[in-house]
């Protein structure tokens, strides 16, 4: 029954796979504004108005399609967190097929496909993709309005996208894929740039497809090839197509006289045109592949579009208009998210030992043009030549992990401390640089009380940088450690509580096995009750974790290329992401969040490991009664497990904190006496502008983030 048809049942299994996730998260939906960007994200997307960068105008627009829904503006939260809920649905949708064509494919050719193999395949499929359905990180983002949950689904939209594409490769109109595979990269620059991350495996998917022999040479050249064409993608498409209108625009305007906007509208014109043409000479001359590629870049551009909307709205003056982005220029800037500072690099940058250094060269910033109406023209408005203070040369290295000069205190303290060298011979400067080093070592001063000393006689210390060495310990104990693996056992082994870890004993992940649990975090033995009963406290028993692993052993083995394709997925989604964006130690909050796309690749792992049992056991028992008892038993050990443990803390259906917190900031002011409320970061601001902007609520009150009274277009 199920092998002769397996595809209307693979079909129906997955769109059960759908229902489920879809119920469970319809039932868990938070249903108002959350705590911080949530807040930001439905007003934006409710009235279409301009969001931090790098701004998510898709999911704005898709979110404004679900807010017109609501029946009251106290439904308007709820409408639009119901894009996360059905993103994720469709991600697990998506997650499901994609199980069942790898698995398919570890079945050799040679062996007949019986009902046993076709329900240990269906039953692969939906222990995977409701193991992720109901895994910690992934459920957080489906019951709030954020970015992730839709970056999710793009990317197990492209892996199998990009499965269908090489399965009908050979097929004339196969390429249809890759021309749809194009237009959904293109727009991923409208949700989250985590997408980009699944282009190197679709394109290590084709090449283990067209080139049947792997040698070590041209295996390592489609690595280097697929990692370049993700730079190219994410790094200098849209980059260099914003850097274009923006250079464009001030050109044509400023060198030629024509109004505002021409300049944008010509270079607009431009790649029509070559479009067109391209499209018309490589197929009436017969260039199939030049063909596709023209057609592929001309999709990648259209899925660019949804960026349109962000000017559009910008020069309509809405109220929320952060970066106010309303020509090319300006939007460039905000794709590139100049109003944050960070590391110059993560290969090559500067220390925070900068901090304790003299000064370096100043170099020039960038030029910020402005409109200027009575002449016609764009003029510069900041004085960049040498505006900004250059690092110390000595002060820059490879791998700059300890970066941050804001942290410099938390670096030191779990770290180890900045030497330094006296510049002065003075007896009594030595004396007191002993006692500070002594002290510090002995404990008698803090770390605070050691920077203050190099601050306060810095002009005759001399203070090393931290060595390579140390940058390398950062890495892998915090960013690859703390910052990953961690999270990464949160949802496969378990989690102590929901209160952020900072090397305090909380936020540990946990298994349930004390005597596992012991040996790392202490005897598990009579802890007291607000311990046990955290909602936050979920144990898995290794469970996931094994049928992880059982899955990749049996994927390795079987079929090595498919598993090199999955790793690599794996790695950019979760230590390269930590590589890249090089965090420093001790986030406002924890990130797991980001790096849910790695723990979607486990998950493929943990649904693999389901038919890998099967194929273990089926020498013990018949293939149709094994496969339905191998089925119901991972079905109750892990997905069954997790949404048990799960449930209570993702439940957010009556969680209306933030909006009441909100509420409450504003009814403590005066009422219609021109109040003025300040406020400092995310939670103290978006939730007062979602119930401003959404509800309506005290619209009397001036809101003014004291964060952003640096940029020049809050102040406008």
């Amino acid at each position: 029954m199920f092998a002769k048809n397996f595809e209307k049942w693979e079909t129906r299994f997955g769109w059960v796979a759908f229902f489920i996730a879809l119920v469970t998260y319809g039932l868990t939906v938070e249903p108002t504004g959350s705590f911080w960007d949530a807040g930001e994200y439905i007003t934006t997307s409710a009235k279409l108005q301009v969001g931090h960068p790098p701004g998510a105008p898709l999911l704005q627009m898709i979110g404004a399609f679900f807010a017109m829904f609501a029946l009251e503006a106290d439904q308007v939260a709820r409408m639009v967190n119901y894009v996360s809920g059905v993103s994720s649905a469709f991600t697990i949708l998506f997650m499901f097929w994609t199980i069942t064509n790898l698995v398919r494919k570890l079945i050799p050719s040679s062996v007949s496909f019986t009902n046993g193999h076709a329900i240990a395949v269906l039953g692969s499929g939906l222990v995977g993709s409701l193991a992720f359905t109901y895994s910690d990180s992934f459920w957080f983002n489906a019951v709030e309005t954020e970015v992730y949950a839709m970056a999710s689904f793009i990317m197990a939209l492209l892996l199998w996208l990009g499965l269908k594409w090489t399965d009908n490769l050979d097929h004339p109109r196969g390429n249809r894929y890759l021309v749809l595979i194009s237009f959904v990269i293109g727009l991923t620059f409208g949700v989250q740039f985590m997408g980009f991350l699944a282009i190197p495996s679709i394109g290590l998917l084709y090449y283990f497809k067209r080139y049947k022999e792997t040698t070590v040479t041209n295996f390592l050249i489609a690595n280097i090839l697929v990692i370049v064409l993700l730079m190219l993608v994410y790094k200098f498409s849209l980059t260099y197509v914003l850097k274009l209108f923006g250079w464009g625009e001030v050109f044509f305007i400023n060198s030629i006289g024509l109004p505002f906007n021409s300049g944008t509208i010509i270079i607009g014109l431009l790649f029509t045109a070559a479009f067109y043409f391209g499209l018309r000479y490589t197929g009436k001359n017969n260039f199939r592949i030049a063909n596709t590629v023209v057609l592929c870049a001309l999709f990648l551009f259209l899925g660019f579009s949804s960026w349109m909307i962000l000017p559009i709205r910008a020069n309509a003056n809405v109220v929320v208009n952060e970066n106010n982005p309303s020509d090319a220029r300006s939007l460039l800037a905000y794709y590139n998210r100049e109003q944050y500072p960070g590391v110059d690099s993560p290969i090559y940058g500067t220390y925070y030992s900068n901090l304790f250094a003299p000064p370096g060269e100043d170099k020039d910033d960038k030029p910020k043009y402005e409109r200027d109406e009575a002449l016609g023209k764009y003029i510069i408005v900041n004085n960049y030549k040498g505006a900004m203070q250059g690092p110390n040369e000595d002060h820059r290295g490879i791998l700059p992990r300890l970066w941050s000069e804001q942290h410099a205190e938390n670096y030191m303290k779990y770290f180890g401390a900045l030497d330094f060298r006296l510049k002065s011979s003075n007896e009594e400067l030595r004396r007191a640089a002993a006692q500070v080093k002594n002290g510090l070592a002995n404990g008698e001063i803090d770390e605070s009380q050691y920077i203050s000393f190099l601050r306060q006689f810095g002009e005759y210390l001399e203070v090393e940088p931290p060595s390579v060495w140390d940058n390398l310990t950062y890495m892998f104990q915090f960013q690859f450690g703390y910052m990953y693996w961690r999270y990464f056992m949160w949802n496969f082994v378990g989690k102590k509580d929901d209160i952020q870890g900072r090397y305090n004993g909380h936020g540990e992940w946990i298994s349930g096995l004390n005597f596992i649990d012991n040996l790392r975090l202490g005897s598990q033995d009579n802890l007291p009750e607000d311990v046990m009963n955290n909602k936050g406290r979920n144990t898995y028993f290794f469970l996931p974790l094994l049928l992880g692993i059982i899955g990749l052993v049996f994927q390795l083995s079987k079929n090595p290329k498919q598993f090199w394709v999955l790793l690599l997925f794996f790695l950019f989604t979760g230590l390269a992401i930590q590589f890249y964006t090089n965090p420093y130690i001790f986030q406002p909050r924890e990130r797991d969040y980001s790096l849910v796309g790695s723990f979607y690749i486990f998950a493929l792992w943990i649904g693999i490991g389901v038919y890998g049992l099967f194929e273990e056991f089926k020498k013990y028992l018949k293939p149709k009664i094994l496969a339905p008892i191998v089925l119901i038993v991972c079905l109750l050990a892990v997905p069954g497990v997790m949404a048990f443990q799960n449930w209570d803390d993702h439940d957010r259906s009556g969680r209306y904190t933030a909006r009441a917190s909100a509420m409450a900031y504003l009814d403590s002011c005066q009422e219609d006496a021109g109040a003025m409320l300040f406020t400092i970061g995310d939670n103290d601001t978006f939730p007062l502008w979602y119930v401003q902007e959404i509800e309506g609520h005290r619209t009397d009150v001036r809101i003014i983030c004291t964060s952003l009274f640096a940029t020049d277009w809050y102040v406008d």
